[in-house]
């Protein structure tokens, strides 16, 4: 009995223990590295680090949440980064005319990926194992097995640049200021429709809570150089991709399409074009990601993005997004991959060995399996 409700506790507040475990890893990182990881140049790097992999995470949290993988996205984004490492310096394009040019290509790749699932029906799985060994051939080819370097000044900035320290507070303040009416205008909805409220001081906890952490997240960056640019597109990233999956109707086919597809297009739906589509915006975002990661490394590599499907899908199911589809959250995708660099940065600073690091992060993703299953259960 004490399990059962045990579960139904994690259930009710994953993102909460999730926060904790991040807490706790973090101190363990700290104690170990004698306060080095919580050093603020440390943190600029973690968040840089994360948000590669936290972008790749919007995306596939879309796909999974529909029901569907993809295990191309990390051949994606080295092709990606290395294409417009290729026409940075070989070819020498403006760098607005590269990243539109990027950004199309892995659209149309991305609804490429799309086409072969929802209208051929050749199950995603098999798609994205096709692509991973396919997109990674290419990028041999296109960089001849080398890393293309060194790319231009203005491509770095997108990888390496900082916001600058009073634009930062700015940031934070209005970042504490959507929050704020965010919480009032859910309140005011559910007065509007005879909802019972949750008590106010609830909400003011709440709300210092957010506080606190801008509050620590701004100061931390601003210490040191700044909000990394990389890290202020996630948070725009963040925005976008909430807005879409709770305000909109897209948003709410994608949950219906995982939940019970057959049902969903039965209602008169268009199944197909919304798994078109699901995997169109997962091609802009390993768009994205290339480019991110080509300009942090100043240099587009080969073997960029190598295991990166692997770290998008465990942040996804770390992050509460289940492997059933119909459920998930984009933000807890983003939590999930916050997990995922910190034991990435802290176990690289510790000097672990590369198969330790390996086996630690299968663990955590079959960890996180299993909580998906146990919690499903408990709801039962």
């Amino acid at each position: 009995m004490k399990s059962t409700q045990l579960k139904k506790l994690f259930t009710q507040y994953k993102i909460l223990a999730l926060l904790i475990a991040i807490a706790l890893i973090w101190a363990f990182f700290f104690w170990k590295t004698e306060g080095g990881f919580l050093t603020p140049r440390n943190m600029s790097n973690l968040m840089r680090q994360m948000a590669i992999t936290g972008i790749v995470a919007c995306g596939m949290s879309l796909v999974i949440i529909a029901g569907e993988i993809d295990l191309s996205v990390g051949s994606l984004l080295g092709l990606l980064g290395g294409i417009a490492a290729v026409l940075d310096v070989t070819h020498g394009l403006p760098l607005p005319v590269n990243l539109i040019a990027v950004l199309a290509i892995g659209l149309v790749l991305g609804l490429f990926n799309g086409y072969l699932t929802a209208y051929l029906h050749i199950p995603s799985f098999i798609v994205g194992l096709g692509g991973m060994l396919a997109y990674r051939g290419i990028v041999l080819g296109i960089t001849d097995g080398v890393t293309v370097a060194p790319v231009s000044d203005n491509m770095v900035q997108i990888g390496q640049g900082y916001l600058p320290p009073q634009l930062g507070v700015a940031l934070g303040v209005g970042l504490f200021a959507i929050a704020v009416f965010l919480a009032w205008s859910q309140r005011r909805s559910r007065a509007k429709h005879g909802l019972e409220q949750a008590p106010v001081w609830r909400d003011a906890l709440k709300l210092a809570a957010i506080a606190a952490v801008i509050f620590a997240f701004v100061s931390t960056l601003n210490s040191y150089e700044g909000v990394p640019f990389p890290v202020l597109l996630l948070l725009a990233l963040l925005g976008i991709f909430t807005y879409m999956t709770t305000q909109t109707v897209f948003g709410r086919r994608i949950y219906a399409v995982g939940s019970n597809m057959e049902a969903t297009r039965l209602s008169g739906i268009n199944v197909k074009a919304v798994k078109l589509w699901i995997f169109g915006i997962m091609g802009l975002m390993c768009a994205l990601a290339g480019l991110v990661n080509t300009a942090r490394l100043a240099a587009g590599s080969p073997s960029a993005g190598t295991s990166g499907e692997l770290d998008a899908i465990a942040a996804c199911f770390i992050g509460g997004t289940s492997m059933r589809g119909g459920s998930g959250t984009v933000y807890g995708a983003l939590i999930g991959a916050l997990v995922m660099a910190s034991l990435d940065n802290g176990m690289s600073m510790l000097d672990v060995d590369t198969y330790w690091q390996m086996i630690v992060k299968g663990l955590i993703l079959t960890l996180a399996v299993w909580v998906d299953v146990a919690t499903r259960s408990a709801k039962r």
